[in-house]
């Protein structure tokens, strides 16, 4: 069976880039657009690995962490934090947060594949 992946991201060319870059991997990509409904789309998808984008209409990528940080059943998952945000007070935050991870916009297409396999385990 191969990697899950869950997009958090309300930007759709960078959500599509994404979802392109990880399927030709082998992942599976499902996708959220907004903070409101996070919680209930990450349950639905199992995923492996979650993309979080931090700034979200409805609720914020912090928030979502706290709430996933918050609940033992999902408390464990890999989280990479992409942000258009990338000084160091940003990722900072974000790891206090609980982010696993965090990659600045815009990305290297390599790198956040390279990133999301180990991850993922491999």
């Amino acid at each position: 069976m191969g990697r899950r992946v869950l997009l958090i991201e309300d930007e759709p060319h960078i959500a599509e880039a994404i979802r392109f870059l990880l399927s030709r991997d082998g992942w599976s990509v499902a996708s959220h657009d907004e903070g409101t409904g996070a919680m209930e789309a990450i349950r639905r998808e199992g995923p492996d690995v979650l993309v979080l984008d931090m700034i979200l209409p409805g609720r914020s990528g912090y928030e979502i962490l706290g709430d996933l940080r918050a609940d033992p059943a999902l408390a464990g998952l890999p989280v990479l934090v992409l942000s258009a945000r990338g000084q160091a007070e940003d990722r900072a935050a974000a790891v206090e947060a609980g982010a696993s991870c965090f990659m600045a916009k815009p990305f290297v297409n390599s790198e956040i594949v390279a990133t999301l396999r180990q991850m993922a385990g491999g």
